[in-house]
């Protein structure tokens, strides 16, 4: 069967290409005709949900609906993307690293990059009648304890993995790029703090401006001296879940893969979810819930305290995030309040974990 090519905008795909998708991933169907939404609240790519209808009565594993992902139609959105190869690195986590890894995700069907254009079509089973967990609201304990379980699949099969450095498009602890995430932290925080500063605490704020003034303290442990390096999916949050479906959760929105400290994933995950006094309250129990799935897997000398450090040290991780990328993507109303409960939620965790005093032992 021959390659499909790229067809990289939505209102391009016609019933013949997606045809040629199925085909390609094995599926003997002939597709008449469709109808095209979008479907989920990303920000970088937009996924579309193609209902098919086809030409005979398909055989029993043709799918009723398929989803595509898409560069984003917004043009800051898109830039962004193309400049951080968000894109390539989808892309190139689906064909060359998530055979590798027990993280449940949706199975592909067909993707491809031009590396000079960053124009992409990723094409995937679409999870439905899975629900996106919902950034604003949060989610309960439970809900977050099954994230933690698939996150352990993520991070344990690659874990201190060397090889992993054969993959030149995975980012990975670099000296450079930690220094152009510092300078971007500076740079943005205080037009971060203009556009949502009535929306934070003194504390916040506070904690903010002191994290800026040693945020390569903050940056020096992802560089894997003290712990082994592992797959981090790099935005590991409710709106990049799947509840149900065919499956307990999956995980969506691999464009920020890298190498490095679980830690980051595992604070990241369980800051932005939770309501602050609710996670405060089931802190160790969710690190020790973690690490007891990490443990199904060979991960050397790292102990239940190493880890119970990491979740300390990355508590920012949220923070970061909310500051870094509420600059750089387009502003939607949605998008600010995302990010708003990222920030607050991410914030008070590190003031409740005292987590600006980890930064002096680095």
């Amino acid at each position: 069967m021959k390659k499909p090519t790229i067809v990289a905008k939505p209102q391009d795909i016609t019933p013949d290409y997606l045809t040629q998708i199925l085909q390609h991933a094995g599926i003997d169907a002939s597709v008449a005709s469709f109808t095209a939404g979008n479907v989920g609240t990303g920000q970088v790519g937009q996924n579309v949900r193609f209902e098919l209808t086809y030409n005979t009565p398909a055989p029993r594993d043709a799918p009723q609906t398929i989803v595509g992902k898409f560069t984003s139609e917004d043009p800051v959105s898109r830039q962004t993307g193309v400049a951080l190869l968000n894109y390539l690195r989808e892309v190139k986590f689906y064909n060359e690293l998530r055979e590798t890894l027990d993280v449940q995700t949706p199975k592909l069907l067909f993707t491809d990059i031009n590396e000079d254009t960053h124009d992409f079509v990723l094409m995937m089973e679409d999870l439905a009648p899975a629900e996106q967990g919902n950034q604003l609201e949060g989610c309960s304990v439970a809900e977050v304890k099954t994230g933690l379980t698939e996150m352990a699949k993520l991070h344990g099969p690659r874990w201190g993995d060397k090889t992993l450095y054969d993959l030149e498009w995975l980012g990975r602890p670099d000296p450079e790029a930690d220094a152009t995430v510092t300078g971007l932290y500076t740079q943005l925080f205080p037009g971060f703090i203009e556009r949502y500063g009535d929306r934070l605490s003194k504390e916040q704020k506070t904690m903010g401006q002191r994290l800026g003034e040693q945020f390569s303290s903050y940056v020096a442990k992802s560089q894997g001296a003290q712990n082994p390096m592992t797959v981090v999916h790099g935005d590991y949050r409710l709106d990049n879940m799947m509840f149900g479906g065919p499956y307990p959760v999956a995980v969506v929105d691999w464009q920020s893969p890298v190498i490095g400290n679980a830690g980051q994933d595992l604070a990241y995950w369980v800051g932005t979810s939770l309501d602050p006094t609710v996670r405060k309250a089931h802190d160790r129990e969710l690190v020790e819930h973690y690490f007891s799935a990490l443990s199904n897997y060979a991960i050397g000398s790292y102990s239940l305290e190493q880890c119970w450090d990491d979740y300390c040290h990355f508590s920012f991780a949220g923070w970061n995030m909310a500051v870094i990328a509420s600059m750089i993507v387009g502003q939607t109303d949605r998008g600010d309040d995302m990010f708003m409960a990222m920030a607050t939620r991410s914030a008070q965790m590190a003031l409740d974990l005292n987590a600006l005093d980890t930064l002096n032992s680095v």
